[in-house]
């Protein structure tokens, strides 16, 4: 039968045993619980957030905060809620307090995954978040990113749209191959091509024929004449630009003086009051445009004088006689022939003809 010091140090043992157990679980613990980023000694800030779609998160899933894990995930629910009908997956989330002054009410949660098919993970940013701290119980935005899953099917419109183009590619390949088209023809067809080596050879000559000055462009380019007969134009047009900014000329004057200005505008304002006048019956030009009788009567005097003048191109009357009659015309011709001779007779012997007689009574 053991001694009652020997039980003692059994006892001793074994509660040293138990105690250096307690030690090393509390030890693990906070291990296990400080990989999150919780401490057992400290109440965890309880957020939440609503996602579209869950993208593969599960409970326990780290909870980051730009690349920090902070916290982890509690629960992840389906909410029955009809105002959550477009963001179903309801995430309850523990964080450590001790970042809650990195936290803002303003802050955005969303949802990625380490590498390309890693675990998903939630995702904290608030980096332009400038709101109130983040309390215990309040919700997070969330900022949806596009997963693997959006991203193959949103590259499959893509995918299909490339195909399509790389089969027009292919038949418009095959056409130029078989020499289909302006493009095909223009690598198969040798006719095609010896027309624009033809083309090329003839572009050739022309650019030779300007550079040796033949052409007018040729002469244009290489003729130092005609340069010096455009520089003398140029000269002379800067002559005129520079005399009529001088004022000097009818042009010049007529846009530098002002006396020049104030009789043109004086004489058209003298034609505004006149067109004024007649437009209103006054004067002659009035009645002309405006009084019936008047017009009618300068008719009549227009109609008078035209029967006038034909009759006098058809020989009635003595001014038609005279205009049209050969007889008339000849023997006014005479009468002056014959004056012509009397006078120059008298003129050779004036006292012949020109004889004075005085008689007294």
């Amino acid at each position: 039968m053991p001694s009652q010091q020997e039980v003692k140090w059994s006892q001793l043992k074994v509660g040293l045993i138990v105690l250096v157990a307690v030690v090393l679980l509390s030890t693990l613990l906070f291990l296990m619980t400080s990989a999150s980023g919780l401490s057992p000694f400290h109440k965890e800030l309880t957020v939440s957030t609503y996602f579209e779609n869950s993208a593969g998160l599960k409970t326990g899933a780290p909870v980051n905060l730009e690349g920090v894990t902070i916290g982890e995930v509690k629960k992840v629910l389906i909410s029955t809620d009809p105002k959550r009908k477009l963001t179903p997956v309801y995430v309850i989330m523990k964080l450590n307090p001790k970042f809650s002054t990195s936290l803002h009410k303003d802050s955005t949660a969303s949802l990625s995954t380490v590498g390309v098919l890693g675990d998903t993970v939630v995702d904290i940013n608030s980096q332009v978040a400038t709101g109130p701290q983040l309390q215990d119980g309040d919700e997070l935005k969330t900022l949806e990113t596009p997963s693997l899953q959006d991203v193959v099917k949103a590259s499959q419109g893509t995918v299909e749209s490339l195909n399509v183009i790389l089969a027009k590619m292919n038949r418009i390949v095959d056409s130029i191959e078989t020499g289909q088209g302006s493009v095909g023809k223009l690598i198969t067809d040798p006719v095609l091509y010896n027309k624009a080596t033809q083309t090329v050879d003839e572009l050739h000559t022309l650019i030779v024929n300007i550079n040796s000055g033949k052409g007018s462009v040729g002469k244009l380019l290489n003729d130092t004449q005609l340069y010096d007969r455009l520089n003398d134009a140029s000269g002379k047009l800067d002559a005129i630009t520079t005399d009529l900014n001088a004022g000097k000329g009818s042009a010049g004057k007529l846009l530098k003086d002002d006396q020049m200005y104030d009789n043109l505008n004086a004489t058209l304002a003298h034609a505004n009051s006149l067109l004024a006048e007649a437009d209103a019956g006054r004067g002659s030009l009035g009645l002309l445009t405006k009084d019936p009788a008047f017009a009618k009567k300068l008719d009549d005097t227009v109609t008078n004088l035209d029967s006038l003048l034909s009759g006098v191109n058809n020989g009635k009357g003595t001014l038609g006689k005279f205009a049209s009659d050969d007889a008339a015309y000849n023997n006014l011709n005479k009468l002056l022939v014959s004056s012509n001779d009397l006078v120059t007779t008298i003129r050779s012997d004036p006292k012949k003809y020109l004889t004075i007689h005085l008689k007294i009574f």
